[in-house]
């Protein structure tokens, strides 16, 4: 695989068999992969340098195309004119392209959380990203698992089995982690209250 100007251009052999049959060399047919972000949602990402604000523009992002797979933009149709600045248009594509998409989101949104705790394990923004990543996870799959058992298109059934393998891998990720820290209250408590009356 090789990485140009930030999209994946994967090379396959092509007619292998055919031509080691005859004893030709097999080509690689090389296929430009689709881009899971669109223009104005790759801008918000590259602007997001905080892990949980970046992961804040991935959930948004598949909720863009969970309102075009489900066709719920109609219904959100005054929020979209709202978000039409700054997020451009809805993702277009196929059913297939679209799952696909929210299943590299899902991947990248592993792979941002990855790199920093790689950097610095305990940075505190590491569980909020991942419980939002969880969150958004599990809503997603559980939005489209009826859509799921319709799927007959072979790209569309491996594009709700990645899908399904990123979901679990991020919710069960979150479920090791330890319980959220208490929010302790600016100024003093109610009991520090009491005792100085007293």
């Amino acid at each position: 695989m090789m990485i140009v100007r930030g999209m994946v251009l994967t090379c396959l052999p092509a007619m292998a068999f055919v031509l080691v049959a005859i004893g030709s060399p097999a080509p690689a047919v090389c296929f430009q992969a689709r881009d899971f972000f669109t223009p104005q949602e790759e801008e918000l990402v590259r602007e997001a340098q905080i892990l949980d604000k970046r992961i804040d523009v991935f959930t948004k992002a598949v909720d863009r195309r969970l309102l075009v797979i489900t066709g719920g933009a109609v219904a959100a149709e005054k929020q979209l004119k709202k978000d039409a600045e700054k997020w451009g248009e809805l993702p277009t594509g196929t059913r297939a392209e679209l799952i696909g998409d929210i299943a590299r989101i899902f991947d990248a949104g592993i792979s941002n959380i990855d790199d920093v705790s790689a950097r610095d394990e305990k940075n505190p923004l590491i569980p909020k990203a991942l419980r939002k990543l969880a969150t958004a996870a599990t809503r997603t799959v559980d939005q489209l698992r009826p859509l799921q058992a319709q799927a007959k298109d072979d790209a569309e059934v491996h594009g709700f089995e990645l899908l399904v393998k990123h979901a679990d891998e991020i919710v069960e990720a979150a479920a090791n982690l330890p319980p959220p820290a208490e929010k302790k209250p600016k100024g003093k408590d109610k009991t520090e209250k009491i005792k100085e009356t007293n």
